[in-house]
């Protein structure tokens, strides 16, 4: 009997050639909206992997700064030695902070139906808070495993956002 793990392949039948070109408006108003832009943030990246990733992650709310930026002992790579940051304040906390604690954070459309939702980054962090202190009540803590199971709803993004927050 043939051993299974060696010299076998799976075939792909998921093949799909369509393309979906973003609107005009999304493409104008996006960081990177057009292949030429993505080629040439993709190119500053291989051509220099530390201090393009070091110049982004400074814009993160280090709660313990980093002290390498890659440590890399081949097949293992370590990014951001001893740094701490945290999701959650990093997505809201941090706009609060700089002034865009009114700002639209969230935007839900459901199908079909077609309800809309929206959250501030205020609105936002307070579901989150509130969230994250009932986890806390039930026993959650930092570094342990929280399972979540939810529809695409903004309820999902406030319990991911609220384990992030706990750590």
């Amino acid at each position: 009997m043939a051993d299974s793990r060696v010299g076998g392949t799976v075939a792909s039948v998921m093949q799909e050639a369509r393309v979906f070109p973003p609107p005009a408006e999304f493409s104008r108003r996006a960081r990177i909206g057009s292949l030429e832009d993505y080629r040439r943030v993709y190119d500053a990246a291989a051509r220099d992997p530390e201090g393009f990733w070091k110049a982004r992650a400074d814009a993160l709310p280090w709660t313990t700064p980093y002290t390498k930026v890659l440590d890399w002992r081949p097949p293992v790579a370590s990014w951001f030695v001893g740094g701490r940051t945290n999701a959650s304040a990093a997505c809201l906390d941090a706009q609060i902070a700089a002034g865009r604690g009114d700002k639209t954070a969230l935007v839900w459309v459901g199908e079909p139906t077609g309800e809309r939702r929206t959250f501030t980054y205020r609105e936002l962090h307070a579901e989150v808070c509130r969230f994250a202190a009932g986890l806390k009540k039930l026993g959650v803590r930092p570094g342990e495993v929280v399972s979540i199971y939810m529809p695409m709803t903004p309820e999902l993004v406030i319990a991911m956002l609220a384990c992030a927050r706990i750590g």
